[in-house]
């Protein structure tokens, strides 16, 4: 999957798109050699690399200190592809480089990989020492939320504010993995899901708008509202989304996580998911006022899109706002798919079972 990135990120050239290409590539390579060594010191100690077998191992294991420290590698090195705190910077860099299509499917996908593999990782193998492991992972996932979402607010470039939100989001997933309840991970699983969607739609958007305006940057743009209140609309929706305000998608996969974190007693946590909260709405409100609502600059235009060409880029747009909404509106079959895999997460003995062939 890196490498297929490695190639999507080079695709339109020129000195800016190079730029981060060469800093994705050379961190996430560095990531991945931690990652083979940590994987080594894993087989090392336990004698194994099947998962499976790995979660009766480690439990079993008489060094549970050199695990903890393994455990610490796996998390620095999966942690630089997932974009938490403080390895996130490679994002803002990458994002804004390529084709607005390829950091669409970057946003979607590339770091939900990296938290996909945590949440593997720290849920099936590293469960020893949950008072250490995911606490330390509370306190990251809190720091990402905070840095995202501050990054966000001093900047002025539509797909630089997105960026940023996507570190401030990985944050609410890591913070899902951390509290290790059934809730936790379930809301965890459906902000995946959630943001993938909402934050693909998001960049989709700002490609729209930059080729209406003619510019990223937010000072250069606006009064898209009057003259395509479709893509307004649909910015509105996944901006509100991404937000967590109802009745769509991301309000209930935050409001899942507010809650575990109110039923931890962790009182912090709590605060610092309303507030990253608070300032992805106040972010969202400064690409509103400044691009859609607000008048056009002097020095700017709204091009003119023949309307088939509009018709065509509007489609996935329109699709992905109104899945939003439609999850937001029927969240419960789609609930109980996540509260099963959660469980799964927290008692893999039917996965153990079923890849060892035996009961454990």
């Amino acid at each position: 999957m890196l490498i297929a990135s490695f190639a999507l990120l080079a695709l339109a050239g020129g000195r800016r798109t190079l730029d981060g290409a060469v800093k994705f590539v050379t961190l996430n390579l560095l990531a991945t050699m931690l990652l083979l060594a940590a994987i080594g010191l894993l087989y090392g100690t336990t004698g194994s690399l099947n998962m499976a077998d790995l979660h009766q191992r480690v439990q079993a294991n008489d060094q549970p200190a050199l695990l903890s420290a393994i455990a610490i590698a796996f998390l620095v090195a999966i942690g630089v592809k997932a974009a938490i705190f403080p390895l996130f910077f490679w994002v803002p860099a990458a994002y804004p480089a390529p084709p607005v299509a390829v950091a669409a499917i970057f946003a979607g996908l590339v770091t939900k990989v990296g938290v996909y593999a945590l949440l593997r990782v720290f849920t099936l193998i590293f469960t020893h020492d949950v008072g250490y492991t995911h606490r330390l992972m509370l306190v990251v996932a809190a720091l990402t939320m905070i840095t995202g979402g501050l990054g966000a607010i001093a900047q002025h470039e539509f797909r630089r504010i997105l960026a940023f939100h996507s570190i401030s989001q990985v944050g609410y997933m890591v913070l899902g993995i951390a509290l290790f309840t059934p809730l936790a991970l379930a809301g965890a699983i459906l902000f995946m899901a959630h943001h993938s969607v909402v934050k693909a739609n998001l960049f989709l958007v700002s490609g729209i708008a930059a080729r209406l305006g003619g510019s990223f940057e937010l000072d250069r743009l606006g009064g898209l509202y009057r003259a395509r209140p479709l893509l307004a609309f649909a910015f509105l929706a996944s901006g509100l989304s991404l937000a967590g305000l109802p009745p769509f998608s991301g309000f209930w996969a935050k409001l899942l996580l507010v809650q575990a974190t109110v039923d931890r007693g962790v009182a912090l946590a709590t605060l610092v998911a309303l507030g990253t909260g608070l300032i992805t709405l106040l972010s969202m409100s400064k690409i509103w006022l400044n691009v859609f609502w607000g008048p056009v600059p002097e020095k700017g235009r709204v091009r003119t899109l023949p309307g088939r060409q509009f018709a065509l880029l509007m489609i996935p747009v329109a699709a992905l706002a109104a899945l939003s909404l439609a999850v937001g509106l029927w969240l419960e079959p789609l609930f109980v798919l996540m509260a099963r895999a959660a469980e799964g997460l927290l008692d893999p003995t039917a996965y153990v079972h079923a890849v060892l062939g035996a009961a454990p």
